[in-house]
């Protein structure tokens, strides 16, 4: 997973258009003020282990949100930071369990609606940790084969092989 986290003054967006894959909302338009933006793309090996890549996103945005004092925070899908995207069901389940998790947490949270074209303003507050880039990696604490060329993370070999495997046999059901 990578996240682009910006501090903000002020976040808004409208959601124009649906893409195929679209999440169903009520809410197409919302704003949010001084709050933590994370800019979030789910990607392919993030498959491997979705719960793990939650929790770990958790736990790193509430360490950046201590440094911040800050709590609140506004998820934003953005396909745009990796070129190996997740399916959009694994997708929109991390993301949902990253917000429940903020939530418990005591984080005030709102998030973008998934799979939607959206206009957007941001308006960051541009001191020096007003931005910050993670990489979550789904291999965290666990032996593996070789780096990933993507994340410089390492994966293992078998996870790979069982990813194609499960693309070809029409991918993994996750709820």
């Amino acid at each position: 997973m990578r996240i682009l986290a910006i501090h903000a003054d002020r976040m808004s967006y409208k959601a124009n258009r649906k893409a195929k894959f679209a999440e169903e909302t009520e809410t197409k338009e919302d704003a949010m003020e001084d709050c933590l933006v994370l800019l979030s793309s789910v990607e392919k090996l993030d498959e491997v282990n979705p719960d793990l890549i939650a929790a770990s996103a958790r736990e790193s945005v509430l360490q950046w949100l201590a440094k911040l004092k800050a709590q609140r925070v506004l998820i934003f899908p953005f396909a745009h930071l990796t070129s190996t995207l997740s399916s959009p069901e694994v997708a929109l389940a991390v993301l949902k369990r990253l917000e429940a998790g903020l939530k418990e947490s005591g984080v005030e949270v709102k998030r973008a609606p998934f799979g939607w074209y959206k206009e957007y303003d941001l308006k960051s507050k541009g001191h020096p940790l007003a931005e910050r880039s993670m990489v979550i990696c789904p291999y965290e604490g666990q032996t593996c084969d070789f780096h990933c060329p993507y994340c410089e993370n390492p994966i293992e070999l078998r996870d790979v092989r069982d990813l194609k495997a499960e693309r070809l046999a029409g991918g993994p059901q996750y709820s």
